[in-house]
């Protein structure tokens, strides 16, 4: 089993530029999630992480980065560690998430409350 890569800020910016990202996912469950999201990222809260991976037919060395609302939050490493569990090999987990983005002035997008619940 690949063991999810830890991924600084720099590192994701560089990911982003490059296009390396595949798919890059707010874990956030939905009692934390605020309907916050670093651009070009989509919602897919923690507990629905392996069936969004099944549903899509995700390829198994595709490339995602999760995150979710800071370097205390447990949910990233919990979905990188539940898809490397499903064999997926080149998942990255930005454990600085939404607090560390802000924190660098950088914005996100918020969803209308109708998309966040």
């Amino acid at each position: 089993m690949a063991t999810p890569r830890i991924i600084s800020l720099d590192e994701l910016t560089d990911a982003l530029r490059a296009g390396e990202v595949d798919h890059f996912w707010n874990v956030l469950t939905e009692e934390y999630f605020g309907g916050e999201l670093i651009a070009g990222s989509r919602w897919v809260p923690l507990d629905r992480v392996g069936r969004e991976a099944g549903a899509r037919q995700l390829d198994h060395g595709t490339t995602i980065v999760v995150y979710c609302s800071g370097p205390s939050c447990p949910n990233s490493k919990d979905a990188g560690n539940k898809l490397a569990t499903l064999g997926f090999t080149d998942v990255r987990v930005f454990a600085g998430g939404l607090e560390t983005w802000k924190a660098d002035g950088r914005g996100v997008e918020v969803l209308p409350k109708s998309k966040a619940a």
